[in-house]
């Protein structure tokens, strides 16, 4: 189902957070492609997203806007890259509109959605243009804030 190929996590572009839901995959990959959605899961509590755009398509853009709890906004532009139903979605911010560069290039992130015992084994690669962006991803709180979009994203798929 992976066509690309593993990488090992020590790699030092790449940030993985791997978890198995309590959701099926359908439901998880409907949610990641539902705007309408975003506001319920898409950042850590206390932030919320304002605003969501999306064009879930290879080629298609992505706006979103997260606000913080003291109203600072980060808006995030982005392009699909590859999209599977129920099984794959591939994103950067490389590019934002009609493939026009962006102002920095950050990432590629890979979201996977696969069958596991009932479950779905959730996967989500973040590969970096540069070790020092990588850092910086790690540094922002990776793990700690896609861990716990991860457990409001399988809470949103129980209570649908």
């Amino acid at each position: 189902m992976n066509d690309q190929p593993m990488r090992p996590e020590s790699d030092t572009r790449e940030l993985v957070l791997d978890r198995l839901l309590d959701a099926p995959r359908e439901k998880l990959f409907r949610i990641w492609t539902d705007p309408s959605t975003y506001g319920q899961w898409f950042c850590p509590k206390p932030w919320t997203v304002t605003k969501a755009e999306l064009d879930v398509r290879p080629g298609g853009k992505s706006f979103i806007v997260m606000q913080g709890p003291e109203g600072q906004e980060f808006p995030s532009r982005g392009i699909y890259l590859d999209v599977v139903k129920n099984e794959k979605i591939v994103f950067t911010d490389a590019f934002t509109d009609a493939w026009t560069p962006s102002d920095r290039a950050f990432m590629v992130a890979t979201v996977t959605f696969a069958d596991e015992g009932g479950k779905t084994r959730y996967r989500a690669v973040a590969r970096h243009w540069t070790p020092d962006a990588r850092a910086e991803h790690e540094k922002m709180g990776f793990h700690e804030g896609w861990g716990i979009v991860a457990t409001q994203l399988e809470a949103l798929a129980k209570s649908m």
